[in-house]
């Protein structure tokens, strides 16, 4: 694949790994445009701008991320973008979860930078990871992957602790509309209760990386 036609995003709070991560690419892949984000809204922001990004390099740790919901949503609205996950997160059940919710490839910050390089390659040549078989089925991730992009939005607004008309408000619809997509959302997610959803959702967020040393 020529890098001249090449787009890259890449996300991370951390400036050092953001420049890091772009000298990988740019090593790599000669020619290829690198975009830089720091924060959910910048990402949403540079996709909107460049919807034909060839590879999303995204940390979960970022303002806005609230963990995995982040990625949900970033997967919802922008499908056909191959997002590689690359986080100081190493429990295995993040991993897994990552993958639940659609990203092609997770790599622990930690790695080289050729590997970093090698991953990004096999992802654009159409190659989606997966964690090990024998990892444990989670039930409440695998009914999560089942809400549509709105709904994703929805349940996103009700984690941050809005309300049906804030909602209603950022979105741009009614807040009977809002009403129905959480009486769907608890039916999905299986709960009996908005309280009980937004817990579990949080159980999507990641522990806390540790600070990236200069």
């Amino acid at each position: 694949m020529s890098g001249e036609k090449l787009t890259f995003l890449i996300a991370d709070d951390h400036p050092m790994v953001r420049d890091a991560l772009a000298s990988a690419l740019g090593q790599a892949f000669a020619g290829a445009a690198v975009a830089m984000a720091g924060s959910l809204a910048q990402v949403q922001a540079a996709l909107e701008r460049e919807p034909e990004t060839d590879a999303l390099l995204l940390d979960l740790d970022m303002p806005g991320m609230d963990g995995l919901t982040g990625l949900a949503l970033l997967r919802s609205d922008h499908p056909t973008v191959p997002i590689i996950v690359v986080s100081a997160a190493r429990e295995a059940a993040v991993i897994r979860r990552a993958y639940e919710f659609g990203a092609s490839a997770y790599i622990d910050k930690s790695a080289s930078l050729e590997e970093i390089a090698n991953t990004v390659r096999a992802v654009l040549d159409g190659e989606i990871f997966a964690p090990a078989e024998d990892t444990p089925v989670d039930s409440f991730s695998q009914r999560a992957a089942q809400l549509t992009p709105q709904q994703w939005r929805v349940l996103a607004l009700m984690v941050q602790g809005d309300q049906n008309k804030q909602i209603a408000y950022k979105l741009g619809v009614g807040e009977a509309t809002v009403k129905a997509h959480v009486t769907v959302i608890l039916r999905k997610l299986g709960v009996r209760s908005r309280t009980q959803a937004v817990i579990e959702a949080r159980g999507l967020t990641i522990p806390p990386a540790e600070p990236v040393r200069p």
